[in-house]
């Protein structure tokens, strides 16, 4: 991962830390290997919980304007199908620093309206950051420090983890009375700058005190424009003064706000609530009063009749009692109050007509009319009417009829339709006939049916998300219908604004058809010719489910049709032997009654794209002073899939021009999986930069080209650098030859158990989760027994550049142990040639416990590896290491004495000194 930050540090035990100061651009670049080109994904985790996962398909990941909470761990994950993905993380670290906040506190117990002498008062400076804010105190020009003043504490209390700092003045004396400026720091990490507050400490501060000018509650009506009044009443420094609602709720918007008073123009029901003014001034608690505003207003009117509760009959009959009542929402409750009318006659209350009311604290409020003893005289109009006692909203009147011809409702469904059925996205009626006197409003609602009886039934939710819907017409009307609102429907009658009598209710099946949903939808399956191979269309669901049919067609022409067994959920289509008339376009609809869906196979001969191989080792050279050439390398994706590839077409044009030049690169035999191509460009114009385009050939015809940009870089090679911390050793390897075998290690995970004071402590670069390379001589290791590890090859420039190219080889190595006898030796491994590899480098023996370079002139003159090899001493009690291996081309630069004919004892000084210069060296590039 590459980055541009204000401070990366690899921290001793754990990961690699970005610090950036907030506000700034995050930008983070995942530099990746590997063939095929790996898929890149950012991901974050926060706090060791996964965040919800971002995730970001590029290279580079950019965060504009970064704030606190987007620091955290991040994660860059590449992975081509190819073994385990590669996943390195980085931590974020966002600093910031806002400014401090000083408080004034009185010693509890104590407090007073004012600060005076012998009371203790507390200076308590706060200050968000990251890192941990150091805070330093000043009373005037003087800066305050522990124990500089007998009457002054500075103390950090643990509970706060240091973020908070304390200045204690004990026993008020005349000289405390002073200006106090506290200072937060960060130490200028990422530039940012120090912060401070001031405070004026005398002997009038005081905590805020405030008082509310208005009435508690605060009843207005609808319409008017209502003030809340908040003063400060006490406190110094004066008091800021703000008004807000309980539980994070938004003052109304059209709400204007002037220092302590809040006007709300236009009052309206929903603005009614608790509202609170605070007043701070850092010093002691804030002070706080509430006031709860009333909006007059009558909501909700509902009647219902009851016929006579003492005989179970449902009919309202001359001779016996009948009950109406009356129930309405007000604000405020206690204002609420009712009158009766009787055929637009006022109604008083009687021996055989009792009228009463509920509490009138209680919403919602009630009234009752009772009619004892119904006579023929009694029928007519009742009228309830609900008002506010100080007006200020409109009253409600509510009318029933109570007559021979007022009924109880019943319910009934219409003929044929207990039982619909309905296609996905039509628009269906659901429908209850009620009748009755008055006609009740109707109550709709769903069931999930358990087991066989709908009354065990759990409540579901309707189409619109409520419980219940409500409906004067007894219709229920659902567009645009989906398979999810299937299901059993109840329609009953309200106990509301009707009869108060047991519910009447019908029951509803919705059915909805849908049709067949299939996988897949759409597949491109690639098929060399004489083959044989099947498509297969799935069913996944269906409504209904049942006579379900298929049709397999190829274009226009019909192959085959059926039916779906009840058995089976997919239909197949064999090809026997593929000849051309049969790539094209198959497609299998699978039908019901709701309609078809279809899966779609392209079956085609093209080959697929090959992939460029990005990291060809040395893939520029120079031809002559004014061009250069460059090795082209890919591999050929899923080359069986298909008929073998003739040919690829070379297409190539110089950036900025239209031009193409193409070429075909015959291919001879067949291409294996994973086989790396080449092709050499030459005559390419430096510096001009190339688009080369890629296209397999089949006899079928072209496949799917790729393209990749040819750029010079100025650089004919590239330096080889291996740390050996992926897994895939960046493709070193084991010689199959050898006794035993090199290990991969850190010394977070190495276990010395057996053999103590041997191996390295950390990797080359300190680090003890740093990976490297040893081999462990405990047993069942015998003396001489050798251990070997084979570089990636590379291709020596011995042509067109030099007919003798020099490289230099380096790495670093720890060999230590009380008895160590172990060598460790270096050869030249090169392609085709007889002769058996060479030394190079050898050492022997104990040289201390610290890592040393080595480095020495290599001069290949065809494709090389180089062999490291490891040879097993006398004693169990010494180990050898290796990490950081390179290969660059040109001369060592400032090599040790290291190459066969300087070789040394482990005793040698110059030997020695190199290991001393370079700790020394390391030492002050870390500083």
């Amino acid at each position: 991962v590459q980055y541009k930050a204000c401070n990366v540090e690899e921290e001793r035990y754990s990961e690699r830390v970005y610090t950036i100061k907030e506000g700034e651009t995050l930008e983070l670049q995942c530099l990746v290997t590997g063939h095929p080109r790996p898929q890149i994904r950012w991901t974050k985790t926060a706090g060791g919980a996964s965040d919800r996962e971002s995730s970001l398909h590029n290279e580079t990941l950019r965060i504009e304007n970064i704030n606190r909470h987007q620091g955290g761990r991040y994660y860059c994950k590449a992975e081509n199908g190819l073994g385990s993905p590669a996943i390195r993380s980085i931590r974020v670290d966002v600093y910031y620093l806002d400014d401090p906040v000083i408080t004034i506190h009185q010693s509890v117990g104590e407090a007073k309206e004012q600060f005076y002498f012998e009371r203790t008062v507390f200076l308590r400076c706060v200050a968000n950051s990251n890192p941990p804010v150091h805070y330093t105190w000043r009373r005037g020009r003087e800066v305050l420090s522990q124990g500089s003043d007998s009457g002054v504490e500075i103390y950090e209390p643990f509970f706060t983890q240091g973020e908070t700092k304390i200045l204690k003045l004990k026993n008020l004396r005349p000289q405390d009375y002073a200006d106090y400026t506290c200072f937060s720091s960060v130490r200028n990490v990422c530039g940012i700058e120090d912060k401070s507050a001031h405070f004026t400490l005398s002997n009038r501060t005081a905590p805020p005190s405030i008082k509310l000018l208005l009435d508690d509650p605060l009843v207005v009506n609808p319409g008017e424009t209502i003030t809340l009044v908040c003063v400060a009443s006490g406190g110094e420094p004066h008091p800021s003064l703000k008004w807000m609602r309980p539980d994070g709720q938004q003052l109304p918007k059209r709400s204007v706000v002037k220092g302590g008073t809040l006007t709300i123009p236009a009052v309206a029901i929903d603005d009614g609530g608790v509202y609170s003014c605070v007043g701070s001034n850092n010093v002691g608690n804030p002070a706080k009063k509430t006031t709860t505003i009333l909006v007059r207003g009558l909501r909700k009117g509902r009647f219902w009749i009851t016929p006579d509760p003492y005989h179970n009959d449902d009919n309202i009959q001359i001779g016996r009692e009948v009950k109406i009542s009356c129930q309405v929402e007000a604000t405020p409750p206690e204002e609420l109050q009712f009158s009766w009318l009787k055929n637009g006659r006022p109604l008083r209350s009687s021996e055989r007509m009792v009228i009463t009311h509920t509490d009138t604290d209680v919403s919602p409020g009630t009234t009752n009319l009772d009619i004892i003893d119904l006579k023929f005289t009694d029928f007519g109009t009742y009228t309830c009417v609900a008002s506010l006692r100080n007006g200020g909203t409109p009253e409600i009147s509510i009318d029933v009829n109570i007559s021979s011809t007022t009924v109880p409702p019943e319910l009934t469904i219409p003929r044929g339709r207990s039982h619909l059925i309905t296609q996905e996205g039509d628009t269906v009626d659901l429908q209850c006939l009620v009748s009755g006197k008055p006609k009740p409003i109707i109550l709709w609602s769903r069931v999930e049916e358990s087991g066989v009886a709908a009354a065990a039934a759990a409540t579901a939710l309707m189409p619109d998300g409520s419980i219940q819907t409500e409906s004067y017409d007894g219709i229920l009307r659902i567009s645009n219908v989906t398979r999810e609102m299937s299901g059993t429907y109840r329609c009953q009658t309200s106990q509301y604004n009707g009869f108060n009598v047991k519910p009447r209710e019908a029951l509803i099946q919705l059915v909805v058809q849908f049709p067949p949903a299939v996988e897949p939808v759409h597949t491109e399956i690639r098929q060399a010719l004489g083959r044989a191979f099947s498509l297969t269309c799935r069913l996944l669901r269906a409504h209904p489910a049942r006579l379900l049919r298929y049709e397999w067609k190829l274009g226009t022409r019909l192959l085959t049709v059926g039916q779906f067994s009840d058995q089976r959920d997919d239909t197949n289509y064999h090809v026997r032997a593929l000849n051309r008339e049969g790539y094209g376009e198959y497609t299998c609809d699978i039908t019901n009654e709701a309609g078809a869906g279809r899966c779609t196979f392209l079956v085609t001969g093209k080959a697929y794209p090959p992939e460029f191989y990005y990291d060809t080792y040395s893939a520029l050279w120079q031809n002559r002073p004014r061009v250069y050439g460059f090795k082209l390398q890919w591999t050929q994706m899923e080359p069986n899939a298909v008929d073998r590839i003739l040919a690829y077409r070379l297409g190539i044009r110089q950036m900025g021009q239209s031009r193409w030049w193409e070429q075909e690169i015959p291919m001879e035999g067949t291409i294996q999986k994973g086989e790396l191509l080449t092709y050499n460009l030459t005559e390419l114009i430096k510096p001009e930069s190339y688009l080369v385009r890629l296209t397999p050939i089949t006899r079928y015809g072209e496949g799917d080209s790729t393209e990749r940009i040819i750029t010079y870089s100025g650089r004919l090679s590239r330096e080889f650098q291996c740390g050996f911390e992926d897994e895939a050793l960046c493709l070193f390897s084991q010689d199959k030859n050898d006794v035993f075998d090199w290990t991969r290690h850190s010394a977070a995970t190495r276990d010395t158990k057996y053999t103590p004071n041997t191996g390295p402590s950390s990797d080359h670069t300190g680090s003890k989760q740093g990976f490297y390379m040893y081999i462990e001589t405990s047993r069942p290791r015998l003396e001489g027994d050798t251990a070997r590890l084979l570089s990636p090859t590379f291709n020596s420039k011995s042509s067109p550049v030099s007919n003798n190219p020099t490289y230099c080889f380096a790495f670093y190595y720890h060999m230590y142990g009380k008895h160590i006898g172990e060598t460790l030796n270096v050869f030249l491994h090169q392609k085709g040639q007889a002769v058996t590899d060479t030394l190079v480098w050898s050492l022997t023996g104990n040289q201390g416990d610290r890592w040393c370079q080595a480095k020495v002139n290599i001069h290949p003159t065809t494709a090389f590896q180089m062999v490291i090899e490891g040879v097993r001493g006398s004693g169990i009690e010494g180990d050898i290491a290796i990490d950081d291996v390179t290969i660059e081309e040109g001369e060592c630069k400032d090599p040790p004495p290291n190459n066969l004919r300087s070789l040394a004892p482990p005793s040698s000084p110059h030997i020695w000194q190199h290991c001393i210069t370079l700790i020394l060296a390391l030492i002050g590039q870390q500083r």
